[in-house]
This record gives C-alpha cells, sequence and structure tokens, in this order.
C-alpha cells in the first residue's frame, strides 16, 4: 500500500500555498459573541401600559360627564370623517397605543441579542400616545379637576411606554464575562 502524502505545506485549512484564496479556512471571530435574552423589565413596563389602556376603557374620563373611554372610541369609529374636528383622535391614539404597545412588551419577552428596534418602534407609539394626553389638556387649560380617574390611568399609558422603551433601546447585548 502506498500512503498519499499531501504536498509539503498543505493543510486542510488552506492558505499554505501562496496566491491561493482560503476557500475552507473557517472565520473565527476574537469577539465574544452576545447572549441572546428577553428584555424583562423593558417588555413588563410596557405590557403595564397596554393593561393601563384596557383599565382606562371602562372608567370615567371626565370629572363633570360620565363618559368613559369606551363611549369615546365607539364615538371615534361612529365618526371617522369627523374624528380631527370632534377632538376623538386623542382617546384612540392612547387605547390603540396602548395596545401596540401590551403587544410589543410581549415581543420583548422573546429572546434576541438586543432589543432596540423594538424600543424605537414602542418609543413612536409612546410619543403618539403622549400627544394625544398633552393636547386636551392644554385645550383644557392645563386644569387637572376636568379629568376623571380613567384619564389618568390613560396618563400611564405614555409614562409606561416611554421608560419600556428607553430602557429597550439603551439596553445593549449582554456578553459573557
Amino acid at each position: 500500500m502506498t500512503e498519499h502524502t499531501p504536498p509539503v505545506g498543505a493543510t486542510a485549512y488552506g492558505g499554505s500555498t501562496p496566491g491561493q484564496p482560503d476557500h475552507t479556512t473557517p472565520r473565527y471571530s476574537d469577539r465574544p459573541v452576545a447572549f441572546k435574552g428577553p428584555e424583562s423589565l423593558g417588555g413588563l413596563l410596557l405590557i403595564l401600559a397596554g393593561i393601563a389602556a384596557a383599565i382606562s376603557l371602562p372608567l370615567s374620563w371626565l370629572s363633570t360627564l360620565d363618559v368613559t373611554g369606551l363611549d369615546l372610541v365607539k364615538a371615534g369609529f361612529d365618526t371617522p370623517d369627523d374624528i380631527y374636528s370632534d377632538g376623538l383622535w386623542q382617546p384612540m391614539a392612547v387605547i390603540f397605543g396602548g395596545g401596540l404597545l401590551f403587544i410589543l412588551g410581549i415581543l420583548m419577552w422573546l429572546p434576541a441579542r438586543t432589543h432596540r428596534t423594538l424600543g424605537v418602534l414602542g418609543l413612536i407609539v409612546s410619543i403618539a400616545a403622549a400627544v394625544g394626553i398633552l393636547v386636551p389638556m392644554a385645550d383644557d387649560g392645563w386644569d387637572l379637576a376636568t379629568y376623571g380617574i380613567g384619564f389618568w390611568f390613560a396618563v400611564a399609558v405614555p409614562v409606561l411606554g416611554l421608560l419600556g422603551s428607553l430602557k429597550a433601546m439603551f439596553t445593549g447585548p449582554k456578553y459573557p464575562r
């Protein structure tokens, strides 16, 4: 039996012959690999924002009138052409923003290297919900006695959404020690 001897300097990893590409050489990195894990606190805050939006639905939003959040959302669906002129876009932005934040919060519990993209999306939704809260308050001259308990649960939606989104945005990948 004759033994097959490779040429001098040849290896299984290639690259020993000058001028030839390293086709079979595996590419290694000297950087550590990031752990994939959930964004627990950011996801929890976004889920709580969605729950606050849901709690605000059956409660009164105005202290002088018995108008619930659900009444405002129904009125927004009943008159979609007048949603901006009637000012019904604000409660709809808060309620549907809370629903989107709830979904984003659940998605943050899925493992990933980073949840920055979800954090940016949550920040955009939270800003829209904050505008839906601040515009009617500015129109009413910042009179806090105008609002009922349902409105204050609605205020919690952008606050919790901003906190959870910022937490997800500023938490980078986790590396082994």
